[in-house]
């Protein structure tokens, strides 16, 4: 798996994981996926993403979109 997939199935399951919380637990937690969403529109604009920078370290090869 490169950077780039890791990157993108960790944003799904954030972005999942809020609209499971807000249905089950409170409706607030919609806040989570609003704020994976938001870095991703930051990250295609400035190019800097604190979980590749963290999947990078754990050794994961990189991809096309995060050099």
């Amino acid at each position: 798996m490169t950077l780039d997939r890791a990157v993108f199935v960790f944003a799904g399951c954030v972005v999942l994981a809020g609209i499971a919380l807000a249905h089950f637990v409170h409706p607030w937690w919609i806040a989570l996926s609003a704020f994976a969403g938001l870095n991703m529109i930051q990250a295609a604009f400035t190019g800097f993403c604190p979980a590749a920078m963290v999947f990078k370290k754990l050794g994961i090869r990189t991809g096309a979109a995060f050099r």
